[in-house]
């Protein structure tokens, strides 16, 4: 017979005695289980006593999370929180430095423990912690314990980080500022300014202050991957916590120093591989460096501004007034007028009376006038070519130069999301937009010059326009997806991919979906798709069994703890645990939380799940949202919280999870991966029929004959 659902089996061990085997009652109050646990080895004062658990992360047994312990659970009676605490605040403020370090040792593992922590706070503890650091004797293990254990410490959110004192924070950033100190000191204590930077307006401007730009640049140019990775982590969290003005100086700065130059050459392309915290701040380089233009993208042109009317008109001076025998100024304002509205014509105005009306419309705003003017100034041989080569053609063959550059001004914010705010999670970034000073502008000279490739390509009129930009946006996405290293790698393949070729392409996709709309061959799928589904079923089930490191995100702060989760080979058993920073790969036999697939309950995905409830709604939790899965299991309807690092992987894991559940794979994944396959079989299937028309409807079977009488009769041939 079963246990009660509110009784668990399981084992307590001490050191130096045999250990208990004893069934939990969970109705049972805490301190009477202590108190017979303790009887039971003869141990007095059972309240100086608390249960952890062994493995893991090792945390006390409380009434609020005593319902996690499961069956065959293993724990371990040791002193209880406060008694813990106690101790170690007193070891902390020894004058024996063994003693000392020792006890910071133990304290910076114990402040994980969200009892400890709180037991430990309570006591004035973080005080002596500040008295240790802004005293400045300790250094090397000693320090580096003690800032590990701040951290621990902080992470609860027990005690605001606006009441650090001026003290301490100096004295931190004098860890980043001096050359002469232990990495890992250095590394903790960069980890502690950007936590910091964060939280109020007043500890951003003084980290700002403090730790200068130059220093961080110091910093991402050492050997030391984890250093280099923790200042990118705080260049990052000032450059998110400024203001746009402020944001524009420090991205000025770090321009005027060829943080690109250095970041393409030394993190891109070095010798180690490219983790995914790294990746992700080179995504929100990337995102805040582009997004420096939004504020011209969403300026519509002032008809009234002397130098944006300058602007314009040296369009049309740097393509035109060249060439002209006679200077306009000797002409009548008249004659004038009615030649640069002709000019204006030329270059592709629609309003070639007053040009400014085409560049009312935001987005793009300025930020099309801004790509035309640097092509005419830093490609002047290619845009007097594209002008005068158009103005030379009939009126309805020409391309219109500025039209066109409105337009594909749109297209490129579209493409790289200029105006969106930055991912939480997302490591796309292009490395060619690290290998190129003004990226965006130099981006618009390769593919302005596309446009009017793509337009001779296409013979195309006025009344193709549309169809033309349509055809740019695909060569432009198509390339970019094949993430080219340098804008001259871009160049070449953009180019390579001509107008021929998208319609190539765009045949041999609109042939495969025609051929797969037959009748027959629907009927053909439909018989297919059961024994295709099984096939993805089982791949979702072994990539679950293969496992995924998942990043846990707080509330105020991206870099957090790591852990792994895999299925058992037998998928029977949900395992997984936390693992240190540089694990690819964790064995099973290390994963000591489980979750049997039989106490499994339902999958929650998006704003469904408890942990993206607790989180602010808003425009930068959307991404999370996107990547949030929970999985309810036990009687109790506990949830393991997932955010995936990718939609790749969020789909694989809700289609693996649901699969375990007997439930329906509902990604888009499935879908795609179902038509792919579906597709492979089908060609080969249908390899014999090439060529071969399939009618909608089986050909009709024809009538019986009227006799039967013409079966030949051998036995009348053979005399």
């Amino acid at each position: 017979m079963p246990p009660p659902k509110d009784v668990v089996k399981i084992a307590i061990q001490m050191v130096g005695a045999i250990p208990q085997l004893i069934e939990l009652h969970q109705t049972k109050p805490l301190a009477s289980v202590l108190k017979d646990v303790c009887d039971a080895w003869s141990l007095p004062n059972a309240e100086r006593y608390a249960l952890q658990y062994v493995d893991g992360r090792q945390t006390y047994i409380t009434e609020s999370n005593r319902r996690e312990i499961k069956n065959g659970s293993i724990l371990r009676l040791t002193t209880s929180p406060d008694q813990e605490a106690e101790r170690l605040y007193s070891g902390i403020q020894s004058n024996n430095s063994d003693v000392k370090t020792d006890s910071l040792k133990k304290l910076a593992s114990l402040s994980q423990d969200v009892t400890f922590a709180q037991e430990f706070i309570n006591r004035n503890g973080l005080k002596q912690i500040f008295y240790i650091v802004e005293e400045g004797n300790a250094t090397g293990e000693m320090l580096a314990h003690t800032l590990k254990a701040f951290m621990e410490l902080m992470e609860h959110d027990f005690v605001s980080w606006e009441t650090l004192s001026a003290a301490f924070i100096k004295k931190i950033v004098s860890y980043v500022n001096m050359n002469a100190v232990d990495a890992s000191v250095q590394q903790l204590s960069l980890s502690i300014l950007e936590n910091m930077v964060p939280t109020s307006r007043l500890l951003f401007e003084l980290v700002k202050k403090e730790v200068t730009l130059d220093r961080l640049l110091t910093h991402l140019q050492v050997t030391n991957a984890q250093l280099q990775l923790k200042a990118m982590a705080l260049l990052i969290a000032l450059l998110l916590a400024a203001t746009d003005v402020e944001r524009r100086d420090m991205m000025g700065y770090l321009r005027e120093k060829n943080i690109r130059q250095f970041i393409h050459k030394n993190i891109i392309h070095s010798s180690e591989p490219l983790g995914d915290e790294m990746a992700h701040y080179l995504y929100v380089l990337q995102s805040v460096s582009l997004n420096l233009c939004e504020r011209r993208m969403r300026s519509s042109m002032d008809p009234y501004s002397q130098e944006q009317r300058e602007l314009l008109q040296s369009l049309r001076q740097t393509a035109f007034e060249s060439e002209s025998e006679v200077p306009a100024s000797n002409f009548s304002t008249e004659r004038r007028r009615s030649l640069c509205a002709k000019e204006f014509r030329k270059l592709g105005f629609t309003n070639n009376s007053n040009p400014a009306e085409d560049l009312r419309r935001a987005p793009p705003g300025l930020l099309a006038l801004d790509n035309m003017v640097y092509f005419s100034r830093h490609n002047p041989s290619a845009y007097s070519r594209f002008v005068l080569e158009n103005s030379s053609r009939e009126d309805k063959h020409e391309c219109p130069f500025a039209r066109s550059s409105i337009q594909l001004t749109l297209i490129l914010c579209e493409i790289l999301h200029i105006g969106e705010p930055c991912s939480e999670t997302a490591q796309a970034f292009y490395p060619m937009f690290f290998g190129q000073d003004h990226f965006f502008e130099e981006l618009f000279c390769i593919c302005i010059q596309l446009v009017n490739k793509t337009w001779k390509e296409m013979r195309a009129t006025q009344e193709d326009f549309d169809k033309v930009l349509q055809v740019v946006r695909e060569q432009i996405t198509r390339t970019l997806s094949l993430k080219p290293t340098s804008l001259e790698l871009f160049k070449i393949r953009v180019n390579a991919l001509n107008y021929s070729e998208i319609l190539k392409l765009r045949q041999t996709e609109r042939l495969h979906q025609e051929e797969t709309l037959a009748v027959p061959v629907l009927e053909l799928r439909e018989r297919l798709k059961p024994e295709l589904l099984e096939l993805i079923r089982q791949q979702r089930l072994l990539h679950l069994c293969e496992g995924t490191l998942f990043r846990k995100i707080s509330s105020r702060r991206r870099q957090d703890k790591l852990w792994y989760c895999r299925l058992s080979p037998n998928h029977k058993v949900l395992h997984y645990g936390d693992v240190e920073e540089g694990v690819h790969s964790a064995p099973i036999e290390s994963l000591l939380e489980k979750i049997p697939v039989a106490d499994m309950k339902m999958l929650l995905v998006g704003k469904e799940c408890p942990h993206t409830k607790e989180k602010s709604s808003g425009k930068q939790n959307k991404d999370v949202l996107e990547l949030a899965f929970s999985l309810v299991y036990d009687v109790e309807e506990y949830c393991l919280n997932f955010v995936a690092p990718t939609r790749y992987e969020f789909c694989l894991w809700t289609d693996g999870l649901n699969v375990l559940l007997g439930k329906e794979m509902t990604s888009e994944r499935t879908q795609t991966d179902l038509d792919v396959l579906l597709s492979m079989e089908l060609k080969l299937r249908l390899l014999d029929l090439e060529n071969i028309s399939i009618p909608d409807t089986p050909p009709p079977v024809p009538k019986p004959p009227s006799n039967l009488n013409f079966c030949y009769d051998f036995s009348h041939a053979e005399q």
